[in-house]
């Protein structure tokens, strides 16, 4: 089941305090950026984002799970949660590269 766009929409309202805020379409499901960097993959109005070790102490009681078939595992962010959020995604933005550049 691909996510729908307001589950991406709403989303990306409670991520837009933190900076610039975009999305696209892959395959039927959505990347959600911040400021430029890819954050979030979002796969069955779910929002995964990437194991990181400076992410463990933080997501150590999140499930896990794979946004789509031969990804790697993810954490699956509660986004409920926005105190978590707001702690979680500048550790995760902090840690993630740029996409890089096409020729």
């Amino acid at each position: 089941m691909a996510c729908s766009i307001d589950y991406i929409e709403n989303l990306c309202s409670l991520l837009s305090s933190l900076g610039d805020v975009g999305y696209r379409k892959m395959m039927g499901d959505y990347v959600v950026y911040l400021n430029g960097k890819c954050i979030i993959t979002a796969c069955d109005n779910m929002a995964f984002i990437k194991k990181l070790p400076c992410l463990e102490e933080m997501m150590h009681d999140a499930e896990t799970g794979h946004p789509y078939q031969g990804a790697k595992e993810a954490y699956i962010l509660d986004t409920s949660d926005r105190k978590l959020l707001g702690k979680v995604i500048p550790v995760l933005w902090d840690n993630l590269p740029f996409p890089k550049k096409k020729k």
